[in-house]
């Protein structure tokens, strides 16, 4: 299962974002997929964040952006290192569910960030347990529950 490569995302890609977004399997832990969506594009003219759509053997089926954990002053990552990244993604095709995909591409593409970077943080809710299982498969160690900038809790966790 190590066949996975990233590659940039496009505007072209946002129908399929939106879809994915829609899957039931990720209600609840995104936004609506027409606002994230919006959001997206408008981070993609900033040139801040990193936005991948992972692919298996030339499958698209996962999304992962990479971005400074301080360029947002996310109080969560306030006493983590300088220059460490931070991930958000989704599996966003249900086909992949259940087989260790996430963890997989997860660990592939944290191997890559790790060759530029100190460290790796990430920041899911601790409610979504597939989410926080398939970090920990990668790699990821808990370090705390915190509150992020809109004051939810999320679970700190750091791949160093």
């Amino acid at each position: 299962m190590s066949d996975y490569s990233f590659r940039p995302m496009t505007r072209a890609d946002l129908a399929m974002f939106k879809d994915w977004l829609a899957q039931p399997h990720i209600d609840g832990w995104w936004g609506e997929g027409g606002t994230e969506a919006r959001l997206v594009e408008e981070d993609m003219d900033k040139d801040v964040v990193d936005m991948r759509i992972a692919q298996h053997n030339g499958t698209d089926f996962a999304y992962i952006q990479d971005y400074n954990a301080h360029a947002f002053g996310a109080p969560q990552y306030a006493d983590q290192p300088k220059g460490a990244r931070a991930i958000d993604t989704f599996l966003g095709d249900p086909a992949f569910l259940g087989q260790g995909h996430g963890a997989g591409y997860i660990a592939a593409r944290v191997a890559e960030l790790r060759r530029h970077f100190p460290c790796v943080l990430t920041d899911p809710d601790p409610a979504n347990l597939r989410a926080v299982a398939a970090y920990v498969r990668a790699g990821f160690k808990p370090l705390a529950i915190r509150p992020c900038e809109d004051g939810d809790p999320v679970q700190v966790m750091r791949h160093a």
